[in-house]
């Protein structure tokens, strides 16, 4: 085992400028005073009730309000100062590069004759994107983000590849904004064209079959003090023509009666049509648009005409779409969809619904590659193309598959298999004749069979059986001693299931259990779980997670001084919602880039989307329910909070920092006890995606050492 933790721990005093944070305890040895932060006498009425928001300046974007960007870097002082304090920081933060420091190589995949992959040597801040002419020959560079900026905050974000193999349309991403800038090179000679498309947003680029430019969607251009706050809204489709400037792309659909609405893109693997997937939010409901690109002059027409069901491309054969739906399937199916004879009455069933939810499909190798999740792990069945099932593809043990990226003549696919404890492998899999074959596996400085994971269910309040995932060193002693971090999400149909992660890894060499509870909301077992913990129901994630720290005590694997909990985004808000309604249950709180203000989240950038699982506070039914949970308004003075490390990012444009700031504010307001409650603001970067990994050791170590001091660890 690695040395780590040995040096006792310092007690610290919190001083607190506001009077209901005016209380020390007694053995000190560092002294912190929060930020004085100033309050405004603002009142909102919503459908009758008045709600005080006395931190709604904070919600100012930190680059145009100079009092906000002051207000930052005081609390950034303070959490600073206080994780210095912290002996054991630097020692976390020297074995987590340690174990950082592995070479990462994602799934290969086949583009335009040759073969492209993304790697990390170990300590990159940003992947690179290589290729190779075969699987033998020798790889080489073809972009990397690392040489675009000096600080590694700019990020490659997507790509798309035409298919003469000419081209790399590639998306550049900065400091970690939603925004993107697509540029274009050519492969061959590695030279970056003059094309540029910018207000990208949320949109993929795809090339035409004639390799001549691609169709993308954009936002207009916000105004230049708004970029990162203003609503999404007026999405268009346009093309691109290689070699035109921007101004002179061609607009191919807009709903201009419809400003909400946006628009992923696919075009058909032959090339044939444009399919155009309509989305109001987030919830899984399209309608589909589709385009003949034979036809230059044909105008788009609507295949599906409501929001009413998912309805996700999958893939064609000449005039039959192929679709991913949950219409009289919870748990999904794929049906087909002849253009000849599109009415309802013609579609066909391929493949049924199963007892378990499918989570994506693919056509490669002429057969439809169907990813479930069984009890939140992954399953991957093989059908060949009028449904017929073929094989299973059998995984070494507990956890989670993801690539299985084709066409639909390639024999060969790759995919990663990864756990908690166990560091990603690729697999080179045989469509023919269903062998994974080992094809590179990840050497990071620790030793796997250390660890067991194992997977329970508990009781929720209303008796619903939740599963949660547990990982810990092996041989633990069940003595209610051992310091638990327990991590939840719970919402927008989106599934946890086992991953690699060297924070977590770190944690559990210092002794630390992990836990990973499946929350209602998730997507872990189809349709039903996700609505369950939607809008007015949103109270049973919350009853969820609360659950599963209640069963982690009841069968003594920690207790509540020794029991932290952390999520982000929505899990951000799962923490800050279970902290207000629980401050007594937990030692320690992460909540990372949370959606704290339930009140006022659908007033800034992609917040309104989010109301398909929150609701609105615009809505009479929905406001109480919004009000009853949401963190900010719930912190109530004379409360002792547990001890909190608040982070997030002057660049989220995504959850937009306001929704910290306030809640931090608001949180050093109300606490009284002694336990620390601080914010942590990281500059030049957004909601996660493209964060440089220097700033990703640097946050993941700071919150490690938070909770060693917190949880009284050694």
């Amino acid at each position: 085992m690695h040395r780590l933790l040995s040096t006792a721990l310092l007690t610290i005093a919190l001083f607190c400028s506001h009077p209901a944070c005016s209380s020390t305890s007694k053995a000190q040895d560092v002294k912190i005073t929060y930020p004085t932060t100033r309050t405004v006498e603002q009142i909102d009425e919503f459908h009758g009730t008045k709600v005080a928001d006395p931190y709604r300046w904070l919600e100012d974007d930190v680059r145009v309000s100079k009092e906000s960007a002051a207000w930052v870097e005081a609390q950034n002082a303070v959490t600073f100062d206080f994780l210095k304090s912290i002996p054991q920081r630097e020692t976390i933060r020297q074995r987590m590069t340690e174990l950082w420091n592995y070479e990462k190589v994602g799934a290969p995949f086949r583009r335009g004759g040759r073969y492209y992959f993304s790697r990390n040597d170990g300590l990159q801040n940003q992947n690179v994107l290589w290729m190779q002419e075969t699987l033998q020959s020798e790889p080489t560079v073809l972009l990397d983000p690392n040489t675009w900026s000096k600080d590694g905050t700019t990020a490659l974000s997507g790509s798309a590849f035409s298919d003469d193999g000419r081209y790399v349309a590639y998306a550049v991403q900065q400091a970690g904004s939603d925004w993107n800038t697509w540029k274009v090179m050519e492969i061959a000679t590695n030279k970056v064209l003059d094309d540029e498309i910018r207000w990208v947003k949320f949109s993929s680029a795809e090339w035409t079959p004639d390799s001549q430019g691609f169709f993308y969607a954009r936002y207009p251009e916000p105004a230049a003090d708004a970029a990162f706050q203003s609503l999404n809204r007026d999405m268009k489709v346009y093309y691109h023509r290689i070699g035109t400037p921007q101004s002179a792309d061609v607009l191919v659909y807009e709903r201009p009666d419809q400003p909400d609405w946006g628009f992923q893109l696919s075009v058909s693997e032959d090339g044939r049509y444009l399919i155009i997937t309509v989305w109001v939010g987030t919830d899984d409901r399209y309608r589909i648009v589709v385009k003949d690109l034979r036809e230059p002059y044909g105008l788009p027409w609507e295949l599906i005409n409501n929001f009413e069901n998912e309805y996700s491309y999958v893939g064609n054969d000449g005039e039959v779409l192929f679709f991913q739906t949950n219409l009289n399937a919870p748990n999904r199916r794929i049906i087909a969809i002849n253009l000849r004879k599109p009415q309802k009455e013609h579609w066909k069933e391929l493949i049924p619904q199963s007892e378990n939810a499918l989570e994506s499909t693919r056509i490669v190798g002429n057969m439809f590659v169907c990813s479930y999740l069984k009890d939140a792990r992954t399953q991957v069945r093989l059908h060949a193309m009028d449904g017929t099932f073929v094989r299973e593809v059998q995984f070494p043990g507990i956890g989670s598959a993801a690539g299985f990226d084709g066409r639909r003549g390639d024999t060969e696919t790759f995919y990663s298999f990864s756990s908690f404890a166990l560091p990603p492998t690729t697999y080179r899999y045989n469509m023919i004749t269903g062998e994974s074959q080992e094809f590179r596996r990840s050497a990071v400085k620790f030793n796997p069979d250390d660890y067991e994971t194992s997977q329970v269910f508990y009781t929720s309040r209303d008796g619903t059986r939740i599963p949660m995932f547990l990982c810990h060193r092996k041989g633990l002693q069940q003595d209610g001693t051992n310091p638990v971090l327990l991590y939840g999400y719970g919402g927008f149909n989106i599934s946890i299931t086992p991953s690699f992660s060297v924070s977590r890894i770190t944690w559990m060499e210092m002794g630390g259990v992990l836990a990973v509870a499946n929350l209602r909301g998730g997507g872990e077992y189809g349709e039903k779980w996700h609505k369950a913990g939607t809008k007015l129901q949103k109270q049973n994630v919350f009853d969820d997670f609360i659950s599963a720290a209640e069963w982690l005590i009841q069968n003594k694997y920690t207790s509540s001084s020794r029991l932290a909990i952390q999520g982000r985004s929505n899990g951000g808000l799962l923490v800050g919602a279970c902290m207000t309604q629980r401050p007594d249950l937990f030692g320690a709180c992460l909540p990372g880039v949370g959606v704290m203000d339930m009140l006022r989240f659908h007033r800034f950038t992609a917040g309104r989307f989010w109301t398909d699982d929150y609701g609105s506070a615009d809505n009479a039914e929905e406001f109480p329910a919004l009000l009853k949970y949401s963190p900010y308004h719930n912190l109530k003075p004379g409360t002792r909070y547990p001890a909190t490390m608040v982070t997030t990012a002057d660049t989220d444009d995504r959850v937009v920092p306001g929704h910290s700031f306030k809640f931090a504010a608001r949180l050093q307001a109300t606490h009284t006890g002694t336990a620390p409650v601080l914010i942590r603001i990281e500059t030049s970067a957004g909601h996660g995606a493209g964060k440089p990994t220097a700033k990703i050791i640097e946050e993941s170590s700071d919150e490690l050492a938070f909770l060693v001091r917190s949880l009284g660890m050694k």
